[in-house]
């Protein structure tokens, strides 16, 4: 039992240290040998601190059991900054991988959709007047002459021209809308599969607002994670 609570240990210690200066490196990335050689040297150092100070605890001066126990919770500091960084930064790469959020190029589209839609919309509410113009000369039995209703319609001929133009314009521009959007939105839905898990975690924690703070619980996790390395 002894053997494997040893195994356990430098186990969980030696996937902290990686991770650690995994995370340090990539914080300070222009200097990546000088800190893997600080950030191997600081875990070491730290473990050894921790156990000579276990096993020495009631037998050294107050002063150096201070200032021992400080320096190991200073090094537990830098270690977790160094995992946060290193588990930071793979959840960027995976998002950036995935092609980001896409969410404001979707919301780009989807406005720029709406004001087509608005478009065809007001251009369908004229020619609906304009029919109900021509009806009303039919229902009132004035269908000949320069102001009966075949008149009005001639009249009208131009204008109706001008707003089926609109329409249809409108609807190839949003055609071509939707054709940017399909890919988006397929993009959109292959990352929110790759952070399933993080979003149901984020839907236990801030419920119908999860999908705005998946970020937030992104951070939790990883808090998480470095909460229970160094302890």
């Amino acid at each position: 039992m002894g053997v494997l609570t040893l195994f356990t240990a430098l186990a969980i210690s030696g996937v902290a240290a990686w991770y650690s200066i995994a995370g340090l490196v990539a914080i300070f990335a222009s200097a990546k040998v000088a800190i893997i050689i600080m950030g191997g040297v600081l875990e070491v150092g730290k473990l050894v601190t921790a156990s000579w100070l276990y096993r020495n605890w009631y037998s050294i001066p107050l002063l150096l059991k201070t200032y021992l126990t400080t320096a190991v919770v200073v090094l537990m500091l830098i270690t977790s900054m160094g995992i946060f960084g290193f588990l930071s930064k793979a959840h960027l790469d995976q998002t950036i991988q995935m092609g980001g959020t896409n969410e404001l190029q979707i919301s780009r589209l989807e406005r720029l959709i709406v004001n087509e839609q608005r478009t065809i919309d007001d251009a369908e509410t004229v020619l609906q007047q304009l029919d109900m113009a021509v009806q009303t000369l039919i229902d009132y039995d004035r269908i000949r002459g320069e102001t009966g209703s075949i008149a009005t319609r001639e009249n009208q001929k131009e204008e109706r021209t001008v707003l089926n133009q609109a329409i249809n314009d409108a609807v190839d521009t949003i055609d071509q809308y939707q054709e940017e959007l399909l890919p988006l939105q397929k993009e959109q839905i292959n990352l929110e599969a790759e952070v399933g898990p993080l979003k149901y975690i984020a839907e236990l924690i801030y419920g119908d607002n999860a999908k705005d703070l998946l970020d937030e619980a992104v951070r939790w996790v990883i808090l998480l994670i470095v909460f229970v390395f160094d302890p």
